[in-house]
C-alpha cells in the first residue's frame, strides 16, 4: 500500500469517537482495530465495496471506478438507496482497463474518462474510486483528479480504497475521509438557519429518509444535508454549516461526525429511526441540540406535541398485529445499529428477540443491546449456516430477519424470512415504518404457504403406509414360536 494509503488508515484508527479506542496505548491505537481480510474469503465486502456504497446515495455526482469492469459491475445497485431527483448515481462508470494498461498503466485512459463525464453528462462533481488492480500498478489517482479537476474547472475527488486494503467498514470510513478531505467545507449554502442539521450514515434505503423527513418538517426542522441518502454534492459541501449532527450509523461513518465536530464545533449524537419510542427519542434529542445551539426553546414543546399525536396513531394501527404477534420468537441476522434499534421495535411489536448478531456492531452497541434485552441477551458474534439451520429447526425461533445471504438458510429449514437489510424493497424508519416492518412481519408468519411445505408430500405418506406392518403381520410377530 502506498504511504498516503497507509497514513490515512492510520488517521482513521485513531478515532475520538471509540470509547474502546481511546482507552488504548498510542501503540495499541496505531495497530487499528480492524481485522484484515483472509485471502479467498472476502465475504462481506471489501474497503472498496464500503466506499462505494458509502458514497454512491450522493445522486447528482458521477462515480467513477476505476479499475476492471467486474468491479463496477459487482457493486452497481446493489442498494436501493432512493432518489428524489438526479440520477447520475444509477449510471455506472468504470475505466474499464485491459491487460496493456496494467503494463503501461491507466491514468491517461482514466483522464480520457473523466473527460469524457464531463461533456456527456456534465455533473456537479466526479468521485473517482481506486481498486486493487489500479492500486497494485501503482496508478496515481490524486495527481489525475487533481489535474482534471484544474482542466475541466469542475471537483474530481479521489476516493483512495483499494480493496486489499481491509473489510468493507474500513471502506466506509475511508470514504467518509475522502468527503472531509475534498468536499465538506468547501462551499457555503445560499442561507442557514438556527434549525439546520446534518443526518450523517443514513443511505435512504427504499426511500427511509423520506418517512423521517416530513415529521423534521413539522417542526421546522431544516435537514441541511444527508450523507449521503438523496444527497446532493452541494449540499454535503456545505454541511459544514449545521448547527447538529445526527449520527444514525457509527459503524460506518463516526470520524464524519467527530471531525466535524473537531473543526467547526458541532456537536453530535448518535440515535435510531426504527421503533416508535426510539423515533421519539431521537426527535427529542434532536430538539435538545437545537435549543442548546440558539433554536428557540419552543421547539421543544412542539416536538413533544407531535410526537404525542405520532405515538398515539402508530400504536393504534399496531394494536390489531400486537395480539397476532404476541409470544412470536424473532432470530435478527444483522450488524451494526440494526442490531439494537430493531430489537427495541420488535419487543415493541410484541415479539420475542432470541438472538441478535453483533458480528459488526461496535461496543457501544452491544452495550444499547444489553440495556434493551437485560443481562441475559443473547447475542451472536458469529452464527455459521449451520447453526442457523439448527436453531430454526428446533423451533427456537418462528422467523429469521436478516439480510438475502441467509436466507437459504431459513427457506432450507421451512420457517419464515423477511429480509431486514439494505436490499429490502419496504422503508422501516419513522413512526409510519414502524407499521409497515409490522405488517410485513406478520404476513411472513402467517402466509400459508409454510403450512404447505411443512406437510409431508403425498408420495412420503404413501411410502410410509406402504412399509407399515399389516395387521396379519403384527399378528404373526406376538404369536407364541
Amino acid at each position: 500500500m502506498s504511504a498516503s494509503l497507509n497514513a490515512k488508515i492510520a488517521e482513521v484508527f485513531d478515532e475520538p469517537g471509540c470509547d474502546k479506542n481511546q482507552a488504548k496505548s498510542a501503540k495499541e491505537r496505531k495497530k487499528g482495530c480492524t481485522k484484515q481480510l483472509t485471502p479467498g474469503a472476502a465475504a462481506g465486502g471489501c474497503a472498496f465495496d464500503g466506499a462505494k456504497i458509502a458514497l454512491q446515495p450522493i445522486v447528482d455526482v458521477a462515480h467513477l471506478v476505476h479499475g476492471p469492469i467486474a468491479c463496477e459491475g459487482n457493486s452497481w445497485d446493489n442498494r436501493h438507496s432512493a432518489s428524489s431527483g438526479a440520477m447520475t448515481y444509477r449510471t455506472g462508470f468504470t475505466t474499464d482497463i485491459n491487460e496493456l494498461d496494467v503494463i503501461y498503466g491507466a491514468e491517461k485512459r482514466l483522464f480520457r474518462s473523466i473527460r469524457e463525464i464531463c461533456e456527456r453528462h456534465d455533473p456537479p462533481a466526479i468521485f473517482v474510486y481506486q481498486t486493487c488492480v489500479t492500486g497494485l500498478i501503482g496508478d496515481d489517482i490524486e495527481a489525475v483528479c487533481k489535474r482534471a479537476s484544474e482542466k475541466f474547472g469542475k471537483p474530481v475527488i479521489p476516493v483512495n480504497a483499494p480493496g486489499f486494503a481491509g473489510p468493507k467498514n474500513l471502506g466506509n470510513k475511508l470514504g467518509a475521509e475522502a468527503l472531509l478531505d475534498y468536499v465538506v467545507g468547501t462551499m457555503e449554502p445560499e442561507h442557514t438557519t438556527p434549525y439546520d442539521i446534518n443526518i450523517i450514515g443514513e443511505y435512504n434505503l427504499s426511500g427511509e429518509l423520506w418517512q423521517v423527513k416530513p415529521l423534521l418538517d413539522a417542526l421546522g426542522v431544516r435537514v441541511l444535508s444527508c450523507i449521503s441518502g438523496d444527497g446532493r454534492y452541494a449540499e454535503v459541501a456545505s454541511a459544514h454549516r449545521a448547527r447538529a449532527n445526527m449520527m444514525v450509523c457509527s459503524k460506518s461513518m463516526i470520524n464524519i461526525a467527530t471531525r466535524m465536530q473537531q473543526r467547526w464545533g458541532i456537536p453530535y449524537f448518535e440515535g435510531s429511526f426504527y421503533g416508535i419510542s426510539d423515533m421519539s427519542t431521537t426527535l427529542r434529542e434532536i430538539a435538545r441540540l437545537l435549543v442548546e445551539r440558539g433554536a428557540h426553546p419552543e421547539l421543544q414543546d412542539r416536538t413533544e406535541a407531535l410526537i404525542e399525536v405520532e405515538e398515539a396513531r402508530a400504536w393504534d394501527r399496531i394494536r390489531a398485529y400486537r395480539s397476532r404477534l404476541a409470544g412470536k420468537k424473532v432470530l435478527l441476522i444483522t450488524g451494526g445499529v440494526k442490531s439494537w434499534s430493531v430489537v427495541s421495535a420488535l419487543q415493541e411489536a410484541g415479539l420475542e428477540v432470541v438472538g441478535t448478531s453483533i458480528k459488526k456492531s461496535t461496543k457501544e452497541d452491544k452495550e444499547k443491546i444489553k440495556d434493551i434485552m437485560g443481562d441475559d441477551a443473547h447475542m451472536i458474534d458469529d452464527m455459521t449456516p449451520r447453526q442457523m439451520y439448527a436453531m430454526l429447526r428446533d423451533a427456537k425461533a418462528d422467523i429469521m430477519l436478516s439480510g438475502g445471504r441467509s436466507q437459504f438458510v431459513a427457506l432450507k429449514a421451512r420457517m419464515p424470512w423477511m429480509d431486514i437489510n439494505q436490499e429490502r424493497h419496504h422503508a422501516f424508519a419513522g413512526y409510519e415504518g414502524m407499521v409497515t416492518m409490522v405488517q410485513e412481519i406478520s404476513k411472513a408468519l402467517f402466509n400459508p404457504v409454510w403450512a404447505q411445505v411443512r406437510t409431508p408430500a403425498p408420495w412420503e405418506v404413501a411410502n410410509t403406509l406402504l412399509q407399515a406392518p399389516t395387521a396379519a403381520q403384527l399378528a404373526a410377530e406376538a404369536a407364541p414360536a
